[in-house]
């Protein structure tokens, strides 16, 4: 399997070159994103010739090591079975079909917890349905989005999968069994579906649930059901070849003409509504957010400073661009924008374009009638997904719950140790912490503290559970891992050290 390490994240000096009439607000901001960007970003540091963390002098890094993969330093991806693993039985307690609702990755994040709960129940999955997304409005399928065969094959000594539940022969007559239909409780523990789910199956013989996300506990004490989830999540969901073909087409593209970044840019309707982040808008465009938000979130009393102090606003692309300015990236840094339709539309977006002209989408960088026909709705998540994959460097611009993003960051952590950079919305704002006097001074000084290099931490002999990082002097669980990057705990569990395997 492919090696991989932890993710470090790092800071250069700014480029030159302004923002035209940047406002003394944003000039502070600025100062505040470098001392952020400093300590809070991670990112896991080329290994040492030792293997081990080197709390020696630390040099500036350049922006070379954020283009490169980190060393994974023995540490490599495991989610195969183990020995004592068993086959699915020969017969099962009956049929299990489910809803997953929601966009593109909160569906493969419930995929990944049928294909589970069919395990624990004994049970024989029926090919999960994928909600036809009230936002997208795609009704793709399954089928339309992933390699069926591919998914069915790969996990054949997990679990029983079948496109749809038979018919029965009873007393000479074809006869269809009938799901009955629960609706898990959130975050459900296994116990759920070893009592009320199987009861409920073995009456029936077979059960439909739904909605279906977010429906089995994330933090299950049994690492052989983690590595399942895992094998199901990097394995076995494989979108359909004119996807993948497509994708790969995008990126080579797009390397042809060297390194390039992709940015997950929340700042669509539906993103700013649910976060209560108005005040930065028009009176007309206040009025659409706020109408939006009542006929779609429940009601709640939000106040953007509030909300805004505590990093629930997502970035704007302003902020974005002053963000990579200060980390040394300059105009010739080529960009891949994953993002819906932008609010606000192109008055946002300027600024950004006046200091990185080289943006890129789906449909700029290969603007025929062929991609633009396949690159629709739920469809274009995936070619997103994809390039965002197989980029050099990867940057979420908000610092909350995002399904795409936190599915990448475990993904990316996978397959590769490539670069993500992932700003802290909260401590962005908080310009006290340092003493506000010219940026690039401040830049020259602060740059390079051991503060800014986490390292990777040699795991514990015979455990794979072991995982642990480096930040600021202090050694780091899994757990805690999973707070400063939401990362799901089960996309942790992947990993193991190379010595430590049974």
């Amino acid at each position: 399997m492919r090696r991989q390490g932890l993710q470090q994240r790092q800071h250069a000096k700014p480029a030159g070159g302004g923002v035209g009439g940047v406002k003394g607000m944003i000039g502070r901001l600025l100062i505040a994103v470098v001392v952020v960007l400093i300590c809070t970003i991670s990112l896991v540091v080329t290994s040492t010739s030792n293997g081990g963390a080197r709390s020696g002098s630390r040099s500036k890094m350049s922006l070379d090591e954020l283009w490169r993969s980190a060393d994974s330093v023995g540490w490599r991806p495991s989610s195969a079975p183990r020995s004592d693993w068993p086959p699915p039985p020969s017969e099962t307690n009956g049929y299990l079909r489910v809803r997953c609702n929601g966009g593109l990755n909160q569906q493969r994040t419930a995929i990944c917890n049928a294909v589970l709960a069919a395990r624990i129940m004994n049970a024989t999955l029926v090919l999960p349905e994928l909600d036809a997304n009230s936002f997208w409005h795609d009704d793709s399928g399954f089928r339309g989005i992933y390699d069926v065969e591919h998914f069915m094959k790969s996990l054949r000594y997990d679990v029983k999968i079948v496109e749809k539940i038979p018919e029965i022969r009873k007393n000479g007559k074809t006869k269809k069994i009938k799901a009955v239909q629960l609706r898990p409780p959130r975050d459900a523990p296994i116990t759920w579906y070893t009592t009320d789910a199987l009861v409920k199956m073995k009456e029936h013989g077979a059960i439909y649930l739904t909605p279906f996300s977010h429906r089995l506990a994330e933090e299950i004490d049994n690492p052989e059901y983690q590595r399942l989830r895992c094998r199901v999540n990097y394995h076995a969901l494989r979108f359909k070849t004119n996807i993948m073909n497509l994708s790969q087409s995008i990126v080579d593209k797009l390397r042809a003409q060297g390194h390039f970044m992709s940015i997950h840019l929340r700042f669509e309707m539906d993103m700013l509504a649910f976060a209560g982040c108005f005040d930065i808008f028009n009176p007309k465009e206040q009025e659409i957010l706020k109408k939006y938000r009542t006929e779609n979130f429940a009601p709640k009393k939000l106040i953007y400073k509030e909300r805004r102090a505590i990093g629930k606003c997502p970035l704007t692309p302003e902020e974005v661009s002053l963000i990579l300015r200060a980390m040394g990236f300059n105009n010739s840094t080529r960009i891949y924008l994953a993002a819906g339709d932008l609010f606000g539309g192109e008055r946002f977006m300027k600024p950004f374009r006046a200091l990185f002209p080289h943006l890129e989408n789906h449909s700029s960088v290969d603007p025929s009638d062929e991609l633009a026909e396949n690159t629709q709705g739920l469809l274009g998540s995936a070619v997103d997904y994809m390039v965002c994959l197989l980029s050099d460097i990867f940057m979420p611009t908000y610092d909350g719950p995002s399904n795409f993003a936190n599915n990448l960051l475990g993904h990316r952590l996978y397959y590769g140790f490539r670069t993500t950079i992932r700003p802290t919305g909260k401590l962005l704002l908080q310009s006290s912490l340092i003493e506000r006097r010219d940026g690039q001074q401040v830049l020259k000084k602060l740059l390079g503290k051991p503060c800014s290099r986490p390292t990777l931490a040699a795991p514990t002999s015979g455990s794979h559970l072991s995982l642990s990082i480096r930040i600021l002097g202090q050694n780091v669980s899994a757990k805690l891992l999973h707070r400063i990057w939401h990362i799901n705990v089960h996309q942790i569990m992947c990993w193991k050290f190379l010595t430590a395997v049974e």
